[in-house]
């Protein structure tokens, strides 16, 4: 990834204020993720960026698209989406991405007002792969409480992993780890 996507990103995020529906600020061991969604649970589509930085100089970017709506699963309040996740990677000599086809759940308990469960999953086969990837799989589970109007904080665990268009190579977590972090409402 060079300098000039890189830059793009970084201002989506700093302007992200203007127009956003929410900020996602999440860490793990060895990464710092920043998510941008642009419309709130209410709409009927969702559009994201974001952009991770892992310790070993390691830059991921993603673009997230997706169809939600308001549903159930039983009697608990559920927002779901189905649509797709581009990724794009650079380390050093290698890079890639990937359009992965999924989506995701937040899941409200009404009995524990605040609490939300949430969790996604998205899938690229080596069609919609590119560059070094030779597929890829992007999952993220975490637990979120609601401790003001327009704030919450979260924890959880996020894989992305892809399999190396080599032979001679094995799959590469791009990033793994137990999360913490925190959304702001906009």
């Amino acid at each position: 990834m060079n300098v000039s996507r890189v830059s793009v990103l970084v201002l989506s995020l700093a302007a992200a204020p203007a127009f956003a529906s929410d900020l996602n600020l999440s860490l793990t061991n060895e990464s710092v993720k920043a998510q941008v969604n642009y419309f709130g649970n209410n709409s009927e589509l969702q559009l994201g960026t974001g952009y991770t930085y892992h310790e070993g100089s390691r830059h991921i970017g993603n673009i997230d698209f997706h169809a939600q709506g308001r549903t159930a699963l039983g009697n608990l309040p559920t927002t779901a989406g189905i649509g797709m996740r581009g990724i794009v990677w650079d380390q050093d000599r290698f890079n890639g991405g990937a359009v992965g086809l999924g989506g995701f759940a937040i899941v409200n308990i009404p009995k524990a007002p605040g609490l939300s469960f949430m969790g996604s999953l998205h899938y690229a086969p080596s069609i919609l792969s590119f560059g070094d990837s030779a597929d890829m799989t992007s999952i993220e589970l975490r637990a979120n409480y609601r401790v003001i109007r327009n704030a919450e904080v979260f924890a959880g665990y996020r894989y992305l992993n892809t399999e190396l268009d080599f032979p001679s190579d094995p799959d590469v977590n791009l990033d793994e780890g137990v999360m913490a972090g925190m959304t702001i409402f906009f």
